[in-house]
């Protein structure tokens, strides 16, 4: 309901739209800690379980928007549910609560690769922030600072405090009554009413762009406000481009597709000088070159075995493989010098005595 102008404009552009009710994990009344994100990040979950029981709903492309605490909750659904495509925060509280990021264990913005769109009040001095990050709650690295590996568009509404964010609390004169200790500078309500209206359009637009692929859209977002038809004193706007791939498994493997597995090992020590502490599990590159032998690249299944090699090269297992690999190929003496290295480990491995007698006397060597 804090939100139902823009869930009925959403829906009025073609969207699909399901909206729940901010809840607690054991009550009605939501809390502030891992538990409340944790429910409602269920809850986020749930309701995209529920999208598919309904007609002509395309469940390809899924978006999820949050207002305040909602917009932490959204974070933590997408890091564990690969079903949600981008996000939305209306002054979402990963600003506010970087600490229970920090906290969460298992929610890491520097590893996402979803585009984020995220509207924030404007005018928040230093000084405010300071007082806020006193408690352990608010202190963390800054989840927008560390977005770096999907497209950000941050949206400064000049005009809005943070309940202004919400079109009920637009409405409701109870809020008002207390407008002139919370507004912004010398901005009306009228021009709160129409700050809302942009970020109902800036909204728009994105999932436009990233959901329907939409150019014209796309284009937008990369426009000054002035260009869209802004008012000047009303938003700026800031878009920055995702850059290269997670420091992740699944980001390296993204990075050789995209730059060529014959860069495996450049790719693999490039990350691992921006992160000391990565390191992939030789099992894990092992299975990894299974599964692209099984596909039937094989060239691109050595480029791994040799990665792994570089990574442990102490590993007998891990020549063995490589020289298998190369005998697969039919790359004779290659496979030979990798069983005379596996040899080198484990001189006992009668396995690789045997490979070495076949290959360099005839197969029916005994």
């Amino acid at each position: 309901w804090e939100n139902v102008d823009l869930c009925e404009y959403l829906a009025s552009h073609g969207y699909v739209v399901i909206a729940s009710p901010s809840l607690g994990a054991t009550a009605r009344v939501m809390t502030n800690d891992l538990s409340g994100i944790d429910a409602q990040a269920r809850d986020i979950s749930f309701l995209i379980a529920y999208a598919r029981t309904l007609p002509d709903t395309d469940m390809s492309e899924i978006a999820v928007a949050g207002f305040s605490w909602g917009g932490i909750s959204n974070l933590f659904a997408a890091a564990r549910d690969n079903r949600i495509d981008a996000l939305v925060a209306l002054d979402g509280s990963i600003r506010y609560f970087p600490g229970l990021v920090k906290d969460s264990g298992d929610v890491r913005p520097e590893e996402m690769t979803l585009p984020l769109l995220f509207f924030t009040q404007g005018d928040i001095s230093i000084e405010e922030q300071a007082k806020d990050f006193t408690d352990k709650n608010n202190q963390g690295p800054n989840v927008l600072n560390a977005w770096t590996h999907g497209d950000l568009i941050t949206v400064d509404d000049m005009a809005l405090d943070h309940v202004e964010h919400s079109s009920m609390y637009q409405r409701n004169e109870e809020v008002w009554k207390h407008f002139q200790e919370n507004r912004k500078g010398d901005y009306s309500r009228a021009d709160g009413v129409l700050g809302y209206s942009w970020v109902a359009r800036y909204t728009l637009e994105f999932l436009d762009a990233y959901l329907k692929h939409d150019g014209v859209a796309a284009q937008f977002l990369k426009k000054k406000p002035a260009e869209n038809g802004a008012p000047f004193h009303m938003v700026t706007v800031n878009f920055r481009p995702a850059k290269g791939a997670p420091i992740t498994f699944e980001g390296l493997r993204i990075e050789a597709g995209e730059k060529g597995f014959d860069h495996l090992v450049d790719l693999y020590t490039a990350m691992q000088k921006e992160k000391t502490d990565f390191k992939i599990e030789e099992t894990a590159m092992h299975l990894w070159a299974t599964e692209l032998t099984d596909e039937g690249h094989l060239p691109e299944a050595i480029d791994v075995l040799k990665l792994e090699i570089h990574t442990y090269p102490e590993s007998g297992d891990s020549y063995i493989r490589l020289g298998e690999a190369y005998e697969s190929s039919g790359h004779k003496q290659l496979a030979i010098e990798s069983y005379k290295k596996a040899s080198e480990k484990n001189p006992e491995n009668a396995l690789v005595k045997d490979k070495l007698k076949k290959l360099e006397f005839g197969p029916d060597t005994k």
